[in-house]
């Protein structure tokens, strides 16, 4: 992006561990943490590949470093499934899919079909740089999907291009219209850099709703051991609001749901009926509400996006653990879930490609 990049500290890798030995006692029934923190909230990545390269997640200066999982490596959707009804019983109640890119995951439709009848599953939605989405938003919709995030991180053609790796704009926003048509919930995704795009940030927003979608920005994170993190460009939330209420007027906090993922969420004081959600993990953290975890489609299972432990759920399922054995392993994740992120001090190794954000 043309500033100088700034490396963090890399966080001392964890391998991906297994759960060995016995366990006893009752399956657990819920899923809370050290700090009170109650998980009812899945990401589930279905594929590590994507047909984009964006800068902030994927570039092709980490292209080297990347190691996509082969074919026999990814979970089904039958071990998708079953462990989506393992949680569910854990208290789970929103799955989000993620990648990579969902959309390049053959079958898509078919696995959210059967996600939305898990008993306990109240909520499938997705995460989608939108450029398949023209075709698929229709069948997501009736196989039961209810809402779809999509990147877009600028309304300039050649910027998006660069930004994105290649990627084009007017399919992206084709799968937008479609998503809107087919009565979805569409969210947009910014990544705010600082002197990329946060000249668009009130374009970016009359955009958004000009088409049925409420728009959100994200911080900019160090993920990839810091190779992809560029402080210069970091545009904080505060600076993100302030320049949305010099244009725009008054911002006005909305009242948070517990079940809802990491945005906050604001309304013009002019207008409640636009709203604007920013995801601040580097300037306003969020930890403290955290009520998440992470599936990679190899089904490592993380804990928090910013370290880079994790358990083999894969490996559980496949020498036959019972769901007995598998619920008291994610229980186990639980019960170590840090506190919060390092990300000021450290970076994890893992690249959001790999993890879905």
């Amino acid at each position: 992006m043309g500033t100088p990049r700034t490396y963090l500290p890399v966080l001392q890798a964890t391998p991906v561990a297994t759960l060995d030995g016995a366990i006893d006692g009752p399956p657990p029934t819920s899923l809370v943490d050290n700090f009170a923190r109650r998980i009812r909230y899945l990401r589930i990545s279905v594929t590590d590949r994507c047909n984009y390269r964006c800068s902030y997640c994927a570039p092709d200066d980490i292209a080297g470093d990347l190691a996509f999982a082969g074919r026999a490596e990814i979970l089904s959707f039958e071990e998708i499934e079953r462990l989506a009804t393992v949680f569910a019983r854990l208290g789970v109640r929103k799955l989000r899919l993620t990648g990579g890119e969902p959309t390049v995951r053959k079958g898509l439709v078919d696995l959210v079909g059967r996600l939305v009848r898990v008993p306990g599953i109240e909520q499938v939605v997705m995460t989608t740089n939108g450029h398949l989405l023209a075709d698929l938003a229709g069948p997501l919709k009736a196989a039961g999907l209810a809402g779809v995030n999509i990147s877009l991180d600028t309304l300039d053609p050649a910027r998006f291009t660069t930004l994105t790796g290649g990627g084009d704009l007017v399919r992206v926003q084709a799968g937008l219209r479609a998503a809107v048509a087919a009565g979805l919930r569409v969210k947009t995704n910014a990544v705010a850099l600082r002197g990329v795009n946060e000249a668009e940030l009130l374009a970016l927003c009359e955009y958004a709703w000009a088409h049925g979608a409420e728009p959100r920005f994200i911080e900019h994170m160090p993920m990839s051991g810091g190779m992809i993190y560029e402080r210069a460009a970091e545009l904080s939330s505060a600076a993100i609001r302030t320049a949305l209420a010099e244009a725009l007027g008054a911002l006005v906090p909305v009242a948070g749901d517990r079940d809802a993922g990491p945005a906050r969420t604001w309304m013009l004081a002019a207008d409640p009926t636009r709203r604007v959600g920013v995801i601040s993990a580097m300037t306003d953290h969020f930890c403290g509400d955290c009520n998440r975890l992470r599936l990679t489609a190899a089904g490592d299972l993380h804990a928090c996006l910013g370290h880079d432990d994790a358990l083999s759920l894969r490996d559980a399922l496949r020498r036959g653990d019972s769901d007995e054995r598998i619920s008291h392993a994610i229980a186990a994740v639980v019960v170590g879930k840090r506190e919060g992120h390092e990300f000021l001090a450290a970076a994890p190794g893992k690249h959001m490609i790999s993890i879905g954000g």
